[in-house]
């Protein structure tokens, strides 16, 4: 059960990856960030669940939003939930689309339900190893899937198997959107494994980042866009989730064809 000492302080409970916090946000009435061993997982305003306080959320918000005409429902699967962010955002901006949600944390989820309810919507939890159960998911199923799978800072290693991009890549319809947060380090050999995978797999692929993605000490999150056949990525949706702050870079084509350490920004691309 999580522990409430006073109003305005954090909620504490042991769930299943260690000790979640919610913390309410001080400058924002209804905001709540997530903290799981003291990493920030997620960010949460109950009152308006399109405010989104997380950069990289913000770049896969601008997926979503890019997915479908504005206000269109979507059948998504999320694979690993969190605080419930992206859900949120796209009941609220979606409504009526059917969402499901791969989620492993039994308690974790608990205490999201219990401290930060959910809209009445078409959205359903399952409690489970979104590694493994991408295999059982049926072909051809899902508008849009959002991978954000973490234990601390790591994504699990059956989340970055080439067999579970094409897992996600069958579950997806015909120019069906894939969005993965990818957290790295500054050489970015993850994010270029992971690119190679999707190019793979999907019709077209690219990178969001930060616009001094390369220019960064520590880990940074990178956001891969991909498209199921006949594609292609709705670029000019997606440049406008680049508006900062912080300022956003996106790389596509030519930009994918080595390792991203070494991408500058080309004449014409985008970045904003």
């Amino acid at each position: 059960m999580p522990l409430i000492a006073r109003p305005g302080e954090p909620i504490v409970a042991q769930v299943d990856a260690g000790t979640a916090a919610l913390v309410p946000d001080a400058g924002r009435r209804d905001g709540w960030t997530l903290f799981v061993d003291d990493t920030a997982q997620s960010y949460v305003h109950l009152g308006d669940p399109t405010h989104l306080q997380f950069g990289y959320v913000r770049r896969i918000a601008a997926i979503i939003d890019a997915a479908a005409p504005a206000g269109a429902p979507l059948r998504v699967l999320h694979l690993g939930g969190g605080a419930l962010t992206l859900p949120r955002y796209v009941e609220a901006t979606r409504p009526g689309s059917t969402q499901r949600v791969i989620e492993y944390d039994r308690k974790l989820y608990a205490l999201v339900r219990r401290v930060l309810p959910l809209p009445s919507c078409d959205l359903r939890v399952r409690i489970a190893d979104a590694c493994h159960a991408v295999a059982a998911l049926k072909p051809d199923t899902f508008d849009l899937i959002i991978t954000d799978i973490y234990q601390g800072d790591r994504m699990p290693t059956g989340a970055t198997t080439a067999a579970f991009t094409v897992h996600v890549a069958r579950a997806l319809r015909p120019g069906g959107l894939y969005a993965a947060n990818l957290l790295d380090t500054p050489t970015y050999t993850f994010t270029d494994a992971q690119t190679r995978a999707a190019r793979a797999e999907f019709a077209d692929v690219c990178l969001i980042a930060d616009d001094d993605f390369d220019r960064r000490a520590g880990q940074h999150n990178v956001v891969l866009a991909a498209v199921t056949a006949p594609g292609p990525l709705p670029m000019a949706g997606l440049a406008r989730g680049l508006n900062g702050p912080p300022r956003g870079r996106l790389m596509h084509g030519a930009d994918l064809a080595g390792p991203i350490s070494r991408t500058r920004p080309r004449p014409g691309s985008k970045s904003h």
